[in-house]
């Protein structure tokens, strides 16, 4: 028996039944079709969303009235819309992914999906490249999206082809669940609310809590005495053994960062998150040379070549690239990549999490040690499918299904529209 014979027969014996039936058969894409689902959902009772800190807040007309915490009313219910993006083949699986963003439809319909049609899906390094090279916008924005999203749903295309999820593609076994850290987005920061909140959350398991900070330079001194007592509050609310983060979605500048970060230093926060928008590489730079608090950015990163300047820069301590916005799962994996031989830790962003928890679990826990999990976001977000996704005692159990697992709960949707432009 030859050797490419006796690999064929070995392939039959060890592999699943979907990689029995698929391997070795050469595909194309057939189409690629976007899919919005909708259907109604219940409005949590008392829900009322805190402000955080942002850019545009140094000017008043756009400045929120301060917080104050509603009594709790009546619930409601209002409808809820996702996008899933589907890659047909000639003869093969479907590749399936979402919630994707809508900026990102506009990208796949108008200028990937004519690109893309005919190609070989199992060539997911050689696609990426293309569909870079295809436009000169591709390097950052929407089109980025686009490619993030695209890339991504070939990547459950191909865990579905060999039968495996896509965190045995990439290499990883050992973490079936991913820890994750709680993303307090919308809870209040008022003192009494704060200890009360975080305290609960830490009997649901989320030791390592991420909190938002409210107020920036144009709220004053009482806005930074609010953000120091913030973290105080916290750290002496969960005791010593907890981890606490805090973000501040780009609203501070260099001067307002530092004091604040001298400030808090004795209260040992995790990391301090987008101080600063990510082109000012300067002011990153400067904070982390100036402070003990590890510096983080990455959200809005666009590629490892963003995060390459950062980490020659020696800027930040923690990469928070997001998959759905950085160039999707194969993206992300050469930034971890950069990462590990720099010595940081990529936390990815969870602004979707198939895609992020994927690759986590299929790294080392040194660089990839666990995700985040934007709690009051999350709690519905994947209301369409039937693997939900949801933490227990602060780990989330990854599908064991081919791909990243996306099977859809018919009895849910109440409507599926086909977008065509």
């Amino acid at each position: 028996m030859n050797r490419r014979r006796f690999l064929n027969s070995l392939a039959l014996i060890t592999c699943t039944p979907a990689l029995a039936i698929h391997a070795g058969k050469p595909i194309k894409i057939k189409d690629i079709l976007i899919y919005r689902l909708s259907a109604t959902r219940n409005i949590e009772k008392g829900y009322r969303w805190q402000h955080q800190v942002q850019p545009l807040h140094i000017y008043p007309e756009y400045r929120p009235l301060p917080f104050e915490q509603k009594s709790p009313g009546e619930g409601g219910t209002s409808t809820y819309s996702a996008n899933y993006l589907h890659i047909l083949t000639d003869s093969g699986p479907e590749g399936v992914y979402g919630p994707i963003d809508e900026e990102a439809v506009i990208v796949v319909n108008r200028q990937l999906k004519p690109f893309l049609i005919g190609q070989d899906p199992l060539a997911i390094e050689e696609l990426w490249d293309k569909m870079y090279r295809l436009n000169r916008h591709s390097r950052a924005g929407h089109f980025m999206m686009g490619i993030s999203a695209v890339d991504n749903a070939l990547w459950d295309l191909r865990g579905k082809y060999f039968g495996v999820p896509v965190y045995r593609l990439l290499g990883g076994s050992a973490r079936e669940a991913v820890d994750v850290y709680g993303s307090c987005l919308g809870y209040s920061v008022e003192p009494d609310a704060v200890r009360q909140k975080c305290i609960e959350l830490k009997e649901q398991g989320y030791v390592r809590q991420k909190w938002f900070l409210a107020y920036g330079p144009s709220d004053g001194p009482e806005g930074m005495v609010k953000n120091v007592q913030l973290v105080k509050n916290l750290r002496e609310s969960l005791g010593g053994k907890a981890d606490i983060f805090f973000d501040a979605y780009m609203g501070w500048d260099l001067n307002y960062a530092v004091l604040w970060a001298k400030q808090v230093e004795k209260y040992r926060p995790g990391w301090i998150e987008e101080a600063f928008s990510p082109e000012k590489l300067s002011s990153f730079v400067e904070l982390s040379r100036k402070t003990s608090i590890p510096v983080a950015t990455g959200e809005h990163f666009y590629g490892r070549w963003e995060v390459e300047r950062f980490l020659d820069a020696g800027a930040i301590k923690v990469v928070q690239a997001d998959p759905e916005w950085c160039g999707g799962v194969s993206e992300l994996v050469k930034i971890v990549t950069l990462a590990s031989a720099n010595d940081v830790h990529v936390i990815p962003h969870g602004h979707n999490l198939h895609a992020a928890l994927h690759v986590i679990a299929s790294q080392s826990p040194m660089t990839c040690p666990y995700g985040e999990y934007l709690i009051q976001k999350m709690e519905q977000y994947y209301m369409f499918e039937k693997c939900q996704l949801l933490p227990v005692n602060g780990q989330i159990q990854l599908c064991d299904q081919p791909g990243f697992g996306i099977e859809f709960e018919n009895s849910v949707i109440e409507q599926k529209k086909l977008i065509e432009s």
